[in-house]
C-alpha cells in the first residue's frame, strides 16, 4: 500500500507542532512552575500557551513578568499556529476533488467550523438544504438596493469606490427584488446585506419545485458562513440572489466585497469555498468578515 505524500499544510503543521513543544518546555524549565490546570488539558497545552503565559506572568506567583514584546510575539505565533492547524484539519476533511460532500463529511466539517469560529453552522436547516455545500464560486456584480441606485450612489466613501467600482452594477435585480422597497428608508442592515451577499442555486434544492413559494421565502436573506479552505478566511453573508446556471461549472456567486476578502478569483483560476447555514434566530451575528475569537484566559 502506497503511503500518501504529506501536503504542504501537513508538513507545516508538523513543524509548528514541534516548535510549540519546544516553546512549552523552555517556558516550564525557565520558571519551574507546575501548571496543573493546563496539564490536565493536553489539547490546550499542545495548541497554545496563552493561559500558561498568563499564569506564569502573574504577580501573585512572584515570578518575573515577561517583556511585553515577548508576550505579544507568543500570542501572535499561537494565533498563526491555530489558523494553520485549522486549515490543515479542513484539508484532511475535504475530498480531493470539488464535489458534493457526503453527510458524514458535512458533519465533520460543520463541527470544525462551529468550533473554530464559535458560531453554529449547519448543512440543513428546517428540513431544507442546498444541492451542495462545497463548490466553485464566481464573481457577481453589485446589486441595486433601491429604485434609482446607480454606481454613482452606491458607495459611502471614495476608498470603497476605488476598490469595487470596476465590478459594475448588475443589469437586473436580485432574486427578491430591491433590498429596500420603494419609499422606504435604507438602513445599515440593507447596506450590509447587499455588500455581503451570495447567489446560490436555490432552484436545485431537493423538493424545490414542489414547494417553490415556501423555499423562496425560506432562502430570502438567509445567513450563511462562506469559507475559503485554502486560507481560512471566512465571511458571514446573506443569500441575496439565485444562481449561477449549472452550465457555468460554478455552484455559487459572491459579491465583489465577498470575493475580495476571501481572496477568490473568477475565470480559469476559480477556487472552491465551503458554505453552510448560520443558526442566528435573534440576528446577533453581524455580516461581513469573521475571525476565530481570541481565547480568554481564566483567572
Amino acid at each position: 500500500m502506497l503511503r500518501k505524500e504529506k501536503t504542504h499544510y501537513h508538513k507545516l503543521k508538523d513543524s509548528l507542532a514541534h516548535r510549540h513543544e519546544d516553546i512549552r518546555k523552555k517556558v516550564w524549565d525557565k520558571h519551574s512552575v507546575q501548571l496543573t490546570d493546563i496539564a490536565n488539558n493536553a489539547k490546550q497545552v499542545a495548541m497554545g500557551s496563552v493561559g500558561g503565559l498568563m499564569l506564569l506572568t502573574s504577580p501573585a506567583n512572584n515570578i518575573a513578568v515577561l517583556p511585553d514584546h515577548q508576550v505579544i510575539d507568543e500570542v501572535q505565533a499561537i494565533d498563526l499556529d491555530k489558523n494553520v492547524f485549522f486549515i490543515s484539519d479542513l484539508s484532511e476533511s475535504l475530498p480531493d476533488d470539488v464535489r458534493p460532500l457526503t453527510v458524514a463529511e458535512e458533519k465533520k466539517i460543520t463541527e470544525l467550523l462551529t468550533t473554530h469560529y464559535s458560531i453554529p453552522v449547519y448543512a440543513e436547516k428546517d428540513g431544507k438544504r442546498l444541492n451542495r455545500s462545497y463548490g466553485y464560486i464566481g464573481a457577481e456584480q453589485h446589486l441595486a438596493r433601491y429604485p434609482g441606485d446607480t454606481m454613482d450612489t452606491h458607495f459611502d466613501n471614495p476608498e470603497d469606490a476605488a476598490k469595487y467600482w470596476s465590478s459594475g452594477m448588475a443589469p437586473g435585480l436580485g432574486a427578491w427584488g430591491y433590498f429596500v422597497p420603494g419609499g422606504q428608508k435604507m438602513t445599515d442592515q440593507d447596506v450590509q446585506r447587499e455588500k455581503y451577499y451570495i447567489a446560490v442555486q436555490t432552484f436545485l434544492s431537493p423538493n424545490f419545485k414542489e414547494k417553490i413559494s415556501e423555499y423562496r421565502d425560506f432562502y430570502k436573506f438567509k445567513k450563511m458562513l462562506v469559507v475559503n479552505p485554502d486560507n481560512g478566511k471566512a465571511v458571514v453573508a446573506v443569500i441575496g440572489d439565485a444562481g449561477p446556471a449549472q452550465w457555468t461549472g460554478k455552484s455559487l456567486g459572491g459579491s465583489p466585497e465577498v470575493m475580495k476578502y476571501l481572496e477568490r478569483v473568477d475565470g480559469k483560476a476559480k477556487g472552491a469555498v465551503l458554505y453552510f447555514f448560520v443558526d442566528d434566530p435573534d440576528d446577533t451575528i453581524p455580516l461581513g468578515p469573521i475571525e476565530a475569537p481570541v481565547p480568554v484566559a481564566s483567572n
